[in-house]
């Protein structure tokens, strides 16, 4: 194998990790971000438009009503405990996280989060908080 393919290979392949590594810290913020109920944390990785599924209802939000109608949920739902059960990546430009989110007042909510790279940044492109 010539030098170029094999420098080619590494560069590739450092690349496939150094984009895992980032979507896996962003997963990561974002989970943090809703244990501590923190939208301004979450905002940073909206996309022009915001999936929101609540009890199995779903909405496309502008950036504006996501945080908005997150804050309400918030309140409403105060969190305990937010648990990952399962975490990957579906493709190599998108990750996810499916759990459970435990409010202090004891109702459980099934929490999936879904990112997607647009750009070389990874965005929100669901959240789903369903009973």
């Amino acid at each position: 194998m010539s030098n170029f393919y094999k420098k080619t290979l590494l560069t590739l392949a450092c690349s496939v990790l150094f984009i895992a590594a980032r979507a896996q810290s962003v997963l990561e913020d974002m989970v943090n971000a809703i244990r501590n109920s923190n939208v301004t944390a979450i905002e940073k990785y909206y996309d022009n438009i915001v999936p929101i599924t609540m009890n199995n209802t779903q909405s496309a939000y502008s950036r504006t009503q996501a945080s908005l109608v997150l804050k309400d949920f918030f309140t409403k739902n105060v969190p305990k405990d937010v648990l990952i059960l399962n975490s990957g990546s579906a493709t190599s430009n998108s990750q996810f996280a499916i759990g459970t989110y435990t409010t202090t007042s004891g109702v459980t909510f099934n929490l999936y989060i879904l990112l997607k790279a647009k750009d070389n940044v990874f965005l929100l492109q669901e959240l789903r908080f369903n009973k």
